[in-house]
């Protein structure tokens, strides 16, 4: 690409940023601010969610077809109720989670999509024919005299008399309508006191079946279908349980809203600082393509439908400064072209040359163990894997391409190019680790032995003491209200005696005005009802001081704990296997991998001694904390690999070393980089980011220090023999010549 034409397109994405953050922050005409076009979780906006359980022994295609059934009558129930926005979608293989944003009313609104459905099949009259668990079933088939489709009803004997009885009295015009926009001879088919349809009787009909048609043209087949399945679902005999539901005030998201984009401000201006303070004229241009991956995140978020929670914003945070990384990983190789004596502008050609193949290791490495979090994770988990996913591929799309365009610009301007600009003293001499040899393979028995201790030790505490389990995994029920000044603990335990919850009270606001109350009882709706109408009543709170509402069945913490353990090995399993693939070698893949299991261990062990709650956030903690360790990793190990070719005649300790302090410089950049972006969030938001985020901040320090002091003398345990044997054969030879 010649210089004109980067100059050219340089300018281009300039003014496509800059007028995209104006639309984003102010909109302009038809195009709403990003803030308008987001769609936001109920964490922000406010509202219900619910997640219920099929209580059924169906299996396989006739419990798929169960849930679809129930899926249609809960969308039909919540639309009913006038909710706006409401989504109803199956979660695993017998369980549907509806949310409802807006709602506050939550014990009515979860009564009212959990009771068992009403389907009626009523005269113009409004007298009942017969109910719905009088129909065996409802299908479709195309319609060949109207064209399109028609749904066939089948009636058990029972119902077969019941429905004669009714058409007899349609078609004998003797029935006066009561029911607005019926005639006499139509017979309409209610759910839940709402007209699915009403279609004309034309015949007395006594042979157990019978035909709905549209008349000309007849249904689409969608519509059919969603008619036949809202009918079939009236009749189901499945009932619904809830296993777990989730209530929050507007009021809290709202703050915690404000609190997480002012955070994230903070942290892209300290990640902005750090990366100009260090790279000069190329930090600048890290941190152009920063504000354009931002741009670019958000309205693919937008784009895609996805529904932004707070966790999702932690997500976007922490992209961010994993987005650093693959700029980092260019800028280092281009300095160390610059000071092995290459012209700026070779060094740059060659320093992107060299750093692709890295970064693409490195994310997709990465994107790996995203995947795997958005497939196994929970709702709220997906959404923070999705921002993460989407983070990912965009940030490649900025470094290389990007980045790229800009850089050659410098390196092609006689002004701009000199080694000063660009963070490198006039000598060319770069103040780095690169060519130091830190002699850390040879004491790589201290580093197991640091690691060892400190996964003994957290598993001892762990066996005494047990895990700080949250309700989400162990099963319970947990309620936030705003009392409006500071109340005792004894005076709640006092309120609440006759339930006898042995409650969990904790304080929180700025005056402690606010009080969590926990309790390892997943109590029902009607339980929790009670439990609010007595603490409004106790200290004379109003209907919007109950901020908040949560409940976990048992049955969610063993699965959650399951899911934990198999997201882990499936990551492992898929890194494992594309390392070895790229690195053509298993002892790269294994040294990884028990890189990851070390780094768990370590958090684990971190968890059980200073009892911090392990919940449904430290599941994508630890996901997120194997991704970003190997990423480190796989920036190391490409190192060593590319020095094993160049000098095949060094000993493998040696190489090793020098690899590391090669890396050294990005992988502390990184890490701070990373870190800096969370510690405005860990500060300044509300408790449930900071157990997103608290996971990922000690997950990037064990991430880094296993990478650099586990990883690779790992390698070398694995590689030493081989080696040996290398040594051995020249010997050998050698020997052999001499006879």
């Amino acid at each position: 690409m010649n210089l004109k034409v980067r100059r050219i397109l340089s300018l281009l994405i300039l003014a496509v940023m800059v007028f995209g953050w104006y639309v984003s922050v102010f909109g302009i005409g038809n195009y709403k601010s990003i803030k308008d076009a987001l769609k936001f979780g109920l964490d922000i906006n406010g509202g219900v969610y619910v997640v219920m359980e099929a209580e059924t022994k169906a299996q396989g295609a006739e419990l798929k077809g169960i849930m679809e059934q129930t899926k249609e009558v809960l969308n039909n129930r919540v639309n009913a109720m006038g909710i706006s926005e409401s989504t109803v979608v199956i979660e695993g293989k017998n369980r549907l989670r509806v949310e409802m944003p807006g709602v506050k009313d939550a014990e009515s609104a979860i009564d009212q999509i959990g009771k068992t459905a009403q389907l009626r099949f009523v005269l113009a009259d409004g007298s009942e024919v017969l109910t719905g668990d009088r129909v065996k079933d409802a299908s479709i088939s195309p319609d060949s005299q109207n064209g399109g489709y028609k749904i066939d009803l089948k009636f058990d004997s029972k119902g077969t008399k019941l429905f004669e009885e009714g058409t007899s009295k349609a078609v004998s015009g003797t029935v006066t309508p009561s029911i607005q926009g019926m005639s006499p001879n139509e017979i309409a088919i209610v759910l839940d006191d709402k007209i699915v349809t009403h279609p004309r009787v034309q015949q007395v009909i006594n042979s157990g079946s019978c035909e709905i048609t549209s008349g000309s043209g007849g249904y689409a087949k969608e519509e059919a279908s969603t008619t036949a399945a809202l009918i079939r679902g009236g009749s189901l005999p499945v009932t619904l349980k809830e296993i777990s539901s989730s209530v929050q005030t507007a009021t809290i998201g709202e703050d915690a809203l404000a609190k997480s984009v002012i955070a994230g401000i903070i942290g892209i201006a300290l990640v902005f600082l750090i990366m100009i303070v260090c790279y000069r004229l190329l930090g600048v241009v890290a941190s152009v393509s920063l504000l354009l991956y931002v741009l670019l995140v958000l309205w693919s978020m937008s784009a895609m439908g996805g529904v932004l929670t707070l966790p999702g914003i932690a997500g976007i945070i922490l992209s961010i400064g994993m987005a650093v990384d693959a700029n980092v990983i260019i800028f280092s190789r281009i300095k160390e072209e610059i000071s092995a004596g290459k012209t700026v502008r070779v060094a740059i050609d060659q320093g992107f040359k060299h750093a692709l193949t890295t970064v693409l290791d490195a994310q997709i490495t990465t994107l790996i163990a995203t995947v795997v979090l958005y497939e196994i994770g929970s709702t709220v988990v997906k959404g923070f894997a999705l921002t993460l996913m989407i983070g990912i591929i965009i940030s490649i799309f900025t470094a290389v391409i990007i980045t790229q365009i800009f850089v050659g610009i410098l390196a092609n301007s006689k002004r701009i190019s000199k080694t000063a600009l660009i963070g490198i003293p006039a000598d060319g001499k770069v103040k780095s680790f690169s060519g130091t040899e830190f002699k850390l393979i040879e004491k790589r028995k201290i580093f197991y032995g640091i690691s060892g201790a400190v996964i003994i030790i957290g598993l001892l505490f762990g066996i005494i003491r047990g895990f700080n389990y949250g309700i989400d995994f162990t099963g319970g029920t947990m309620m936030e209200f705003d009392l409006g000044k500071k109340v005792s603990s004894q005076e709640i335990e006092k309120a609440l005696d006759k339930y006898d919850l042995n409650p969990q009270i904790i304080f929180s606001g700025e005056k402690s005005e606010r009080a969590v109350i926990k309790t390892i009882k997943a109590l029902e709706n009607k339980e929790r009802g009670k439990i609010v109408d007595t603490m409004k009543k106790e200290f004379n709170l109003k209907d919007d001081s109950v901020l908040a509402s949560e409940q976990f069945g048992p049955t969610i913490g063993r699965e959650l704990k399951t899911n934990a353990v198999k997201s882990i090995a499936l990551a492992a399993v898929g890194m494992l296997i594309y390392i070895i693939f790229r690195f053509k070698s298993w002892k790269y893949g294994v040294s990884s991998i028990a890189g990851v299991l070390h780094d768990v261990c370590v958090m684990l062990a971190f968890y059980a001694i200073f009892g911090v709650t392990i919940n449904n956030p430290f599941i994508a903690g630890i996901l997120t904390v194997v991704g970003y360790s190997i990423n480190d990793t796989i920036v190391i190990f490409d190192r060593i690999r590319e020095n094993r070719h160049l000098y095949r005649k060094k000993p493998l300790i040696n190489i090793l070393d020098v690899s590391i302090g090669q890396t050294l410089d990005r992988s502390l950049i990184t890490s701070l980089t990373t870190i800096v972006c969370m510690i405005p969030l860990f500060i300044m938001v509300s408790a449930s980011i900071r157990e997103f985020v608290l996971p990922l901040m000690i997950g990037v320090i064990v991430g880094t220090y296993s990478s650099i002091f586990l990883c690779s003398p790992l390698l070398y345990e694995f590689s030493k023999g081989e080696e040996k044997s290398t040594y051995e054969a020249k010997h050998k030879k050698i020997k052999k010549e001499k006879k």
